[in-house]
């Protein structure tokens, strides 16, 4: 223990952090092929995308906030994609041109029916309330 731990009581040895289990069964979306998929699925489920920047405090916060709020009742409703559109941007871009919707980081998208029955970005994704939604 340094002179600071000594004085201020503190220990040196790195605090075990609690893993907290996500509901969420999420889906890598890293191709544009996969999108045909996500149509399909569409017609029987609810498919959810969340677009998330690897890089951006925001899409962070909204990401933990998103999956520490997801009902459980919910989770066998929706196939939910991750997309890190910094890693694949491509598919990112495509994203907006398939479903009609602007781009915008963080975003969600409910997919139903081959379309974007619903899309909200940053903050506004936490306000959706998934269990009105999908029943």
């Amino acid at each position: 223990m340094g002179i600071f731990g000594n004085i201020f009581n503190k220990s040196t040895e790195k605090s075990e952090k609690k893993e907290v289990k996500s509901v969420i069964n999420w889906i890598p979306l890293t191709s544009v092929s996969q999108f045909e998929e996500i149509k399909k699925k569409s017609k029987s489920k609810v498919v959810g995308i969340f677009k998330h920047s690897t890089r951006c405090v925001i899409s962070r916060t909204v990401l933990k906030n998103f999956d520490q709020g997801f009902p459980e009742s919910v989770s066998d409703k929706i196939d939910m994609y991750y997309l890190d559109l910094l890693s694949y941007r491509d598919v990112s871009n495509e994203v907006g041109y398939e479903f009609q919707v602007m781009h915008q980081s963080p975003q969600l998208l409910l997919i139903h029916n081959g379309i974007t029955a619903l899309h909200a970005s940053h903050y506004d994704i936490t306000q959706i309330n998934l269990e009105k939604i999908i029943k």
